[in-house]
């Protein structure tokens, strides 16, 4: 539990021993700790380094403890300025290479990787230093494991979630940041942190793992529209009362959507669609945008192309 300021295990054993007895031989500590004389002095004399203990000036080869909530909140207020220090570093750091990648020649905008190793720690890297948003299409793999604070948007296909502890792993990152959709396939794997970086495979099944780490630029914007086509398109994965994952049903228009959508197709306003409806001109106009935003699009045209795709047009 001390590891984190410095101590190893023997250490750590030592000063737990010595807080115990207040004061201890060096021969007392050893035949405690189990540890060779040699070593359990050793050890003393990096808690001494430390500030954790000291030897008795009223006798020699006697140590006492330091008090743990003097000593070692001293040491957990040292380690947090340099956490403070190392952070503000980073912020610099990250400040500078943004600033250099703005200014990238087009081969400083990706980056290939090679080997299972190479290729994991690069995942890693990617996971670690997103601080807003990931997006992910999972096929086969696991699902990335959230880090706090980070909102993640994930794909998986539906094959997924009869592989062995697959269902599992989904309902353990369900949650508030954690947003899970389900779709029959899923085109490549895929992540995507801050819109700033993207990792996609280059390599199938069998092969050799190598990766393509693309950043700031056009091919960016079409992984991360590529990854928005397929959210859009995925049906929202819910936790069942006992903690089981179901898929939500899929939203669509209903009855009065269909009539106003006919009659837009037909050439009518939206005003005459209303007084045919017997409804207000806002209400048209507040249905038509809902199912534009359900269509995923941004102009009637491509309303009425996505209708008739989806069926909607012959459902009424």
């Amino acid at each position: 539990m001390l590891a984190a300021i410095g101590l190893d295990e023997r250490q750590e054993a030592a000063y737990r021993a010595l807080v115990a007895l207040g004061a201890a031989d060096v021969t007392d500590l050893a035949h405690r700790l189990g540890l060779p004389e040699a070593e359990t002095e050793r050890a003393l004399r990096r808690l001494e380094s430390r500030g954790l203990a000291a030897g008795s000036p009223a006798r020699a080869g006697r140590w006492v403890a330091a008090p743990p909530g003097v000593a070692l909140g001293a040491l957990l207020t040292r380690q947090r300025q340099e956490l403070e220090r190392a952070q503000e570093a980073a912020a610099l750091l990250a400040e500078e290479y943004r600033a250099e990648a703005a200014e990238c020649a087009v081969p400083d905008l990706v980056e290939v990787v090679t080997g299972a190793a190479a290729v994991e720690h690069r995942l890693d890297q990617l996971l670690l230093g997103a601080r807003r948003e990931v997006c992910a299409l999972v096929t086969r793999g696991p699902v990335p494991v959230p880090e706090p604070g980070v909102a993640y948007r994930v794909v998986v296909e539906r094959e997924v979630l009869s592989l062995p502890g697959g269902a599992a792993a989904l309902s353990a990152v369900l949650g508030d940041e954690v947003r899970v959709r389900v779709a029959d396939r899923v085109p490549a794997r895929l992540v995507v942190a801050d819109r700033s970086s993207g990792m996609v495979p280059l390599t199938g099944p069998g092969a050799e793992p190598v990766a393509l780490v693309a950043r700031a630029s056009g091919l960016l914007e079409s992984l991360s529209a590529l990854f928005e086509a397929v959210w859009r398109d995925a049906l929202p994965l819910r936790l069942g009362t006992g903690g089981e994952v179901a898929e939500e049903a899929a939203a669509g228009p209903d009855a009065t959507d269909l009539e106003i959508l006919s009659l837009l197709l037909a050439g009518l306003t939206d005003a005459s669609v209303g007084k045919q409806l017997d409804l207000g001109l806002r209400t048209v106009q507040r249905r038509v945008k809902g199912l534009m935003e359900l269509a995923g699009v941004t102009t009637r045209l491509q309303l009425g192309w996505h209708a008739r795709e989806r069926g909607w047009v012959t459902r009424v």
